[in-house]
């Protein structure tokens, strides 16, 4: 039976409007603007005049799977996912075993395709010494190369110039990197180590992790991919001084070198270590008020362009830990869409905007097939969100296998209703589809 959703507002392509969406089998096959068309044999889902937006898009996670499933693992951290409005997810390869050879990688996607609520792909993580299994990676199936151009959680830096060079040399697929000058940063926590000691005070992650070790990797990797005419995208950016290295003169869809910020730089600032302690360590850190408002303007101006969660669950136990113990990364896909949806009501950014940042740019920077869009002939990927419903983040309704989130205490006025992956409605109101599992993404490479 076909699905028709009436009485929506969608969200799409810069645009809003009144419209119904006629949904057969996975397909979106017809979009109505004006009078309600009348279909017989139709499953009739009223969207009582709310936003339909497409599913949102997240281009980094870290969903714990295999090895590390105290945390979170595909099943419980995509089902929070769809309950936030996500419809797609890219998961980072620094799990146990590490997502470093093609075998792993094929045992991964079979794990994804028996658990995970959501469609998926899983990114090939880069090393020192890995080159060939890089270069075996299929641009049609996998989402892009890990590198990390900075040590983070997981021991996967890579920081031979060598290696680096030949993997954005050779590489047919797109380069995610993580970038934060490992020299850097232990000279850095050198500094502060011996000032404080082991109780050092978290505000201090900031200058540890500071702009200037971002630049510096940051930099290096621009400077390789111009070289190399290399495929970048450069994730979870935290500094104003970053920006100068991104450019808006053309469309996302046609640069070689783009850019991501998450959420967590766009919501907190160093003021918020005081209230939020080791909750809100991240790699690279939340830094300052002006790095904030600085990463909101080269948003806007599509400089950066995607917004992304870096979802990175640690157990209650490890996270309530002193700085040095404390692990960085926090867990962000339950919320995201909501937060964003926060800074909208705030007058920070539209709501063609957060649509154009979660959904399209994602789908066309990745080279997605049939995703991304409110499109006719694409996957139906919907999620429906009511503007005017008030609700608070309690431990009650935190879905994520780690039951914390630093967004506890947080009252939102903005409230994700309905998500429909592939054409079916996963996510009704707080209850799911459980036999539902989502599909491998394919790509237009």
């Amino acid at each position: 039976m076909k699905t028709l959703i009436i009485n929506v507002k969608i969200v799409n392509e810069g645009k809003e409007r009144p419209a119904s969406i006629l949904v057969n089998n996975d397909i979106i096959e017809e979009i109505y603007c004006g009078e309600t068309p009348q279909i017989e044999n139709c499953n009739i889902i009223d969207g009582e005049y709310n936003y339909l937006l497409p599913g949102i898009i997240d281009d980094q996670v870290h969903f714990r799977e295999p090895g590390l499933t105290a945390k979170g693992d595909i099943y419980t951290e995509s089902k929070a996912a769809v309950a936030g409005g996500i419809t797609s997810f890219m998961d980072m390869p620094n799990v146990n075993p590490q997502t470093t050879t093609q075998k792993i990688l094929v045992e991964k996607y079979k794990i994804g395709a028996e658990k995970s609520l959501a469609n998926y792909s899983f990114y090939f993580g880069a090393t020192n010494d890995n080159i060939d299994e890089v270069l075996k990676t299929d641009p049609k199936t996998v989402c892009g190369i890990k590198v990390f151009m900075g040590s983070s959680t997981g021991n996967m830096l890579v920081d031979n110039e060598e290696v680096l060079s030949e993997i954005f040399a050779k590489s047919k697929l797109l380069i995610a990197t993580h970038c934060e000058d490992e020299a850097t940063i232990k000279k850095n926590t050198a500094i502060y180590k011996k000032k404080y000691g082991e109780n050092l005070p978290i505000k201090y992650h900031a200058e540890i992790r500071n702009d200037e070790a971002c630049y510096l990797s940051s930099s290096f990797a621009v400077r390789l991919a111009k070289k190399h005419n290399t495929r970048l995208h450069v994730l979870h950016l935290s500094s104003a001084k970053e920006m100068e290295l991104f450019d808006n003169s053309v469309e996302a869809k046609d640069k070689r070198i783009t850019a991501e910020v998450c959420v967590h730089h766009l919501w907190f600032n160093s003021d918020s270590y005081d209230e939020k302690g080791t909750r809100i360590k991240w790699n690279p850190a939340v830094k300052h008020k002006t790095d904030q408002e600085a990463l909101l303007k080269a948003l806007l101006s599509n400089k950066i362009d995607v917004i992304a969660t870096d979802h990175a669950p640690h157990t209650d136990e490890e996270k309530n830990n002193t700085y040095f113990k404390a692990p960085s990364g926090g867990p962000m896909v339950q919320h995201s869409l909501v937060t964003m949806l926060e800074m909208h009501k705030q007058g920070k950014i539209t709501l063609t905007q957060i649509v154009d940042k979660m959904c399209h740019k994602p789908a066309e920077i990745f080279q997605i097939e049939k995703r991304g869009y409110i499109r006719k002939g694409y996957k139906a990927d919907l999620t429906l969100v009511d503007l005017n419903t008030n609700w608070e983040v309690k431990k009650e309704n935190i879905l994520y296998k780690c039951k914390w989130s630093p967004l506890e205490g947080q009252k939102f006025t903005s409230k994700v209703i309905k998500t429909f992956v592939n054409g079916k409605l996963i996510y009704d109101n707080g209850k799911f589809n459980e036999n539902f599992r989502g599909e491998r993404l394919s790509f237009n490479r």
